[in-house]
């Protein structure tokens, strides 16, 4: 029996948490278990860190390189953190939710209001909290990555974060790693079968009623 196939718009589905909560995992298990979802690779004006491969990580970029495009309006979002310059481009969003593909973003709480604004009908937005506050403070201390400066600056911006978790449309508590993944793929299941990013459903109704 052949499937049936219903066309449907894609999905931005954004995931946000205090630095140290576990989005970042979360998003790489998500890609690794989702062939067809695709991640936003945003722009950035820092330097690459060891390990990290420019077009796959971030796009390195210049500053002036960064404010052109700001002005051109070629990104969905934009912001300052630490010190550097971070921002989505538009372009290749719009085609992949055109196309019926979904679309996953690592933000920070200012991206993602900036993302709803231009995309509202599209986003899906997850906000990941740690179990407790202990764990947040042992995850960003073992990362070995930061001076202590930066570290401390994390926590303070951390705590901050978690005051936005009202804006989000779904809360994840992140105690258990596997299971707050099959909880956001749980997640994205349901809202690919929402019935208004289903193009096409009334015409495939009125063919199972013969019209």
């Amino acid at each position: 029996m052949a499937k049936t196939e219903i066309a449907r718009r894609g999905i931005l589905l954004v995931l946000s948490s205090p630095s140290g909560a576990g989005k970042s995992t979360i998003t790489r298990a998500m890609l690794a278990a989702e062939p067809a979802l695709q991640f936003s690779v945003s722009v950035t004006t820092r330097k690459p860190r060891a390990g990290e491969t420019d077009g796959q990580d971030y796009h390195f970029i210049d500053r002036a390189r960064f404010d052109a495009m700001v002005r051109d309006g070629a990104l969905l979002e934009h912001a300052a953190v630490f010190g550097n310059f971070y921002g989505t481009p538009r372009a290749p969003i719009e085609a992949a939710l055109t196309d019926g593909h979904d679309v996953i973003l690592d933000l920070d709480w200012q991206g993602t209001q900036q993302v709803k604004e231009a995309k509202p009908s599209d986003v899906v937005s997850v906000f990941i909290l740690p179990p407790d506050r202990g764990v947040l403070e042992r995850r960003l201390k073992t990362r070995a990555q930061d001076s202590d400066d930066v570290v401390r600056s994390r926590m303070r911006k951390s705590f901050d974060e978690a005051s936005h978790w009202p804006e989000y449309d779904y809360i994840v508590v992140n105690d258990h790693l596997d299971g707050s993944i099959a909880t956001v793929m749980s997640i994205l299941a349901a809202e690919r079968v929402k019935r208004g990013r289903l193009l096409n459903l009334a015409d495939f109704v009125n063919r199972l009623r013969g019209g």
